[in-house]
């Protein structure tokens, strides 16, 4: 009975764990899946917050260059800014040049005509993104151009999902890094020599490695062209090299080197020397009785405590040195490395990086030793009261941090609710809203949780007896446990169950039946060995199935870490997308920028009445201006007597002044076109503002006035 229902029960319980990891795996594609969906092309960190000329602006003469300001520094190449004329040659010299502050310029040849022109742009943000538009301006007069502005897709395409895959597989790669090497040395140090949480830190490795080699390639043509065949150019990939997010994956490939070392100490010295020291447990008695005679063992064992106490400082130093250095990787070349506060936003980076880290990454080592750990070695009650209390202190650092970040990248509650950034962010504080929840549960469980089952066993055989009786019992319960696993029978055991009686059958039979009844015997000896070996293997997984659930709170305590797991997975990839977002603080800036450029969608009217105090001294005076934009405008002036009639006056002058920038006043002394009829062509605005417009009336020699309004320009 107990052969025939085993083999179920251990499909059971290794189809359970299967559908669970598949289940991961599933949700971990869809998600990605969603993510390439929507994040293509990447969203770019960097806006274009004016230009002079200015986009759409109609200008009397051809200006000697065009200058373009973003809302931070970029990084420009020799084609980066192209200038072309209605026919779409290029008329620019094609050299980008830095003007100060984030405004850059690129000279045009002289003698050009007049039409419209096209400026196109693909430059890479100071955080690393890329960013490329268009727009266009007019001298004389705006006519037919044959340049299309279409929007290119820097950023997207294939290239950009690929880029996007790395990105989230190294983020994913650092968690189970660092957070499983942490949960190691902190909570768990007799993981080192469990083979699960290895290859788990040694994937995590591995991803991270092969992540930031792909972004490597792949960074060419992702700023550039866009192009799958420029992924392996070399020069592109030297060029890449001179940048700043060059310079951080190389500096993270270098950092991983270390971290090999760091992976081989842990796994190698720091794991055999935990395992001596396990077995040297079963042995203290013996010791304790050599201790009587002399105090040589105690030596030898207070000085192996402390080899190994030093051995996991140094271990824990040098973990948070590279640690710290690849999480500066990521902060160094994008959002915390540009704004406000860089200094600070940078180092605080760091530690909301080092803190995701910690929790995620413990979190996936939890599940793993939960789930994947051999029945000898499973992860004890305290180990997990460990980790309790360093994920409470990592979830204080996040929030401490990610409030800090939020109110930097976002920077006001329109742009909370009213950008994709805001809405994302508010997306990523409910997930970890859920995931402390869950949290939570698992802590209950976790004040529930008993001694492991096996280590019930041990204390129990070793319970009553005596000092070396004990020891031994102990002995002889972790043996069992170990010799319970899958074994395979030799074919040339099986005679010794079930061969007797067939060898004396043989006997009785002439030579060539019984080589023929011999060939069968073997044939059905290989069956039964098979089954057999199929059946131990099934007892086994089932024995070791009764005893990690024969605690109600461990497997309470798996349950909600894996939900946890589960949780882990979409706020990652929510993250991935949020850091190749536009900042919301950005993105209000170029919306008011764009705002107030559009609002004036045709000429400037105003009407300012006046009185010299001389006689007939009152009247009116109209001022327009058109296009009323930056750049060149016409203005025409009207004067009136009050009762509408034109009024004949001897001088009329106009002053324009932006008090907000210090500019001005820019005086402007138009002609008499007719009576009561002034006129200047070729007025320039030099900048979008709030302009204070102060026109000056003489009606005789001595009678004279200044009336002034305000108006928004550009």
């Amino acid at each position: 009975m107990t052969q025939a229902i085993a083999p179920r029960a251990a499909a059971t319980t290794t189809g359970g764990v299967a559908f669970r990891v598949r289940a991961l795996l599933l949700l971990l594609l869809a998600v990605i899946g969603a993510v390439l969906a929507g994040a293509a092309p990447a969203s770019a960190h960097a806006a274009l917050t004016g230009s002079d000329p200015q986009q759409g602006a109609v200008v009397g003469r051809a200006p000697t260059q065009v200058s373009l300001t973003f809302s931070e520094k970029v990084a420009m190449s020799d084609d980066s800014v192209r200038v072309l004329d209605p026919k779409g040659k290029r008329v620019d010299t094609g050299k980008a040049t830095d003007l100060g502050g984030t405004t850059y310029g690129v000279k045009l040849h002289s003698g050009l005509p007049d039409g419209t022109f096209t400026v196109t742009y693909q430059v890479v943000s100071a955080d690393s993104h890329p960013v490329s538009g268009a727009f266009t301006f007019s001298v004389g007069a705006p006519s037919q151009t044959s340049v299309a502005l279409s929007d290119p897709a820097v950023g997207g395409g294939v290239v950009g999902a690929l880029y996007g895959v790395g990105r989230y597989v190294s983020y994913a790669g650092f968690i189970l890094l660092v957070g499983g090497a942490a949960f190691v040395l902190a909570c768990w140090q007799r993981g080192a020599g469990v083979r699960p949480v290895q290859r788990l830190v040694v994937s995590g490795w591995l991803a991270l490695t092969g992540a930031t080699l792909a972004l490597l390639l792949l960074r060419g043509s992702y700023v550039g062209s866009g192009k799958v065949g420029d992924i392996f150019d070399l020069t592109l990939l030297g060029q890449v090299l001179q940048t700043k997010a060059g310079a951080a994956l190389v500096s993270r490939l270098l950092l991983l080197a270390a971290g090999a070392l760091f992976i081989a100490v842990l796994f190698g010295a720091y794991a055999r020397r935990d395992e001596a020291d396990a077995t040297d447990e079963g042995d203290a008695s013996g010791r304790s009785d050599a201790s009587d005679k002399g105090d040589g063992s105690d030596k030898s064992g207070v000085d192996a405590d402390a080899e190994k106490r030093d051995l996991t400082f140094g271990l824990a130093i040098g973990g948070a040195v590279v640690a710290a250095g690849l999480a500066a990787s990521w902060a160094m070349a994008e959002h915390a490395s540009t704004g406000i506060q860089a200094g600070l936003a940078m180092p605080v980076d760091v530690l909301h990086l080092l803190a995701v880290a910690v929790w995620l990454g413990g979190l996936s080592a939890l599940l793993v030793a939960l789930f994947r750990a051999p029945v000898e070695t499973q992860i004890d009650a305290a180990a997990v009261r460990r980790f309790s209390r360093l994920a409470f202190g990592s979830v204080t650092v996040l929030a401490a941090t990610g409030i800090y970040q939020s109110w930097r990248q976002v920077g006001s509650w329109s742009a909370l609710t009213g950008t994709w950034y805001g809405q994302l962010l508010l997306i990523k504080i409910g997930l970890v809203a859920v995931l402390v929840g869950i949290a939570w549960i698992s802590r209950r469980w976790t004040a529930q949780l008993s001694e492991a089952p096996q280590a019930k066993a041990l204390a129990t055989a070793g319970a009553g007896t005596g000092t070396t009786a004990g020891t031994t019992a102990r002995a002889t319960a972790l043996a069992e446990l170990r010799t319970k696993q899958p074994t395979k029978v030799p074919a040339n055991s099986r005679k010794s169950s079930s061969g007797g009686s067939d060898s004396e059958n043989a006997d009785s039979r002439d030579s060539n039946s019984g080589h023929s009844n011999s060939r069968d015997s073997h044939s059905a000896d290989s069956r039964r060995a098979a089954q057999l070996a199929r059946q131990q293997t099934a007892v086994a997984t089932a024995r070791q199935k009764r005893l990690r659930d024969a605690d109600p709170a461990r497997a309470g305590l798996r349950r909600s870490v894996l939900a946890e797991a589960g949780v882990a997975v979409v706020l990652l990839a929510v993250t991935t997308v949020l850091t190749s977002t536009e900042p919301g603080r950005t993105e209000e800036a170029a919306k008011q920028v764009t705002s107030s450029s559009s609002q004036r969608s045709g000429p400037l009217s105003l009407k300012l009445p006046f009185d010299t105090g001389g006689q007939d001294g009152k009247g009116t005076a109209e001022i327009t201006l058109a296009p009323a934009r930056v750049g060149g405008n016409e203005m025409h002036v009207y004067v009136e007597r009050p009762n509408g009639k034109a009024f004949d006056i001897p001088e009329v002058k106009v002053a324009f002044t932006l008090k907000a920038k210090k500019i001005g006043p820019l005086p402007v002394t138009p002609d008499r076109i007719a009576t009561g009829h002034w006129s200047a062509i070729g007025v320039q605005i030099p900048m979008a503002g709030d302009w204070e417009i102060a026109v000056t009336v003489r009606t005789s020699d001595i009678d004279q006035t200044t009336v002034t309004k305000n108006a928004k320009i550009g």
